[in-house]
């Protein structure tokens, strides 16, 4: 029986608490504690042994308490946007917290390829996070996820409606991840007594192009739907006028470029690796959330 004390920040975003839930599912014996910046919203989770603390990565002061007395610590991404340099500081932040908390080992959610040269405009984020936790003392474990299969069913309702998925993805092609298989990764890793450091990527079993999707969804649908090619900036002017703002117009056209590009296409085992049963693939994925699809 374990007795390390787990850290999960972040612990109020579906990926922390999906998180906590894998762990206190597991006979481990180890005690976890939850940060957040709205403890409140973390009741349940209290009642069921969780030691729920706040903590705001904008506020370094509130991090000593709150990485006290851990030894593990999974750090998640935060989620802000097109806030300049706020993201990076606010990570820089937690990793200088958890060493001068004692913390061992930090396990981090990263982007695959975040090094210069992607042109997703949130790696340089993750890019620069990287660079501290390599700045530091500590041991770490850095999980480079794949793009959320999640984030399909924001454009597919639409695809199968019109008939049309326009993206400017070319033929590239993205190895999409679950967000549960995130969370079954990044849970086995916080749990696992890992030494040193690695890099580790976490993707689905296979990359596939928008234009199979496509055809996994027109046979979901009964009706045929087509992937419809675009130039970037076709894209980012549709995007715009549909009425959203710059920086996730930027955002959405950044993850397209690169997957045209091959940034989004490494395969790995590491989900099943860590977690013990195999990434679940894209068509598994869609044929589970029919309903959000429309068919």
């Amino acid at each position: 029986m374990s007795t390390s004390t787990l850290i999960v920040t972040g612990a109020g975003g579906h990926l922390g608490r999906r998180v906590i839930e894998l762990l206190l599912a597991k006979p481990t014996g180890a005690r976890i504690i939850a940060t957040t910046r709205a403890p409140e919203k973390l009741a349940d989770l209290a009642a069921r042994g969780v030691e729920v603390r706040a903590a705001d990565f904008d506020k370094p002061e509130t991090l000593a308490a709150a990485f006290a007395g851990g030894d593990r610590l999974l750090l998640i991404s935060t989620d802000v946007v097109g806030q300049g340099n706020r993201r990076l500081n606010q990570h820089r932040n937690a990793v200088a917290a958890a060493q001068a908390a004692g913390i061992q080992n930090i396990v981090y959610t990263s982007l695959v390829n975040p090094e210069p040269g992607t042109p997703i405009t949130l790696a340089p984020d993750h890019h620069g996070t990287e660079q501290a936790l390599a700045a530091s003392t500590l041991d770490w474990t850095v999980l480079r996820n794949n793009v959320y299969a999640e984030s399909l069913l924001g454009s597919l309702p639409r695809a199968v409606a019109t008939g049309q998925w326009v993206a400017a993805a070319g033929d590239g092609r993205t190895a999409f991840v679950t967000r549960e298989d995130c969370a079954r990764a990044a849970a086995a890793a916080l749990d696992a007594d890992r030494a040193g450091r690695s890099v580790l990527d976490i993707t689905g079993p296979a990359a596939v192009s928008h234009a199979e999707i496509a055809a996994i969804v027109g046979e979901l649908a009964g009706r045929p739907v087509a992937y419809v090619p675009v130039p970037a900036d076709a894209l980012a002017t549709g995007l715009a006028q549909a009425g959203l703002p710059g920086f996730v117009v930027d955002l959405i056209v950044s993850f397209d470029l690169a997957t045209a590009q091959g940034y989004l296409s490494s395969v790995s085992t590491a989900v099943a690796d860590l977690a013990g049963a195999p990434a679940q693939d894209v068509r598994a994925f869609l044929e589970a959330n029919r309903q959000a699809l429309g068919v």
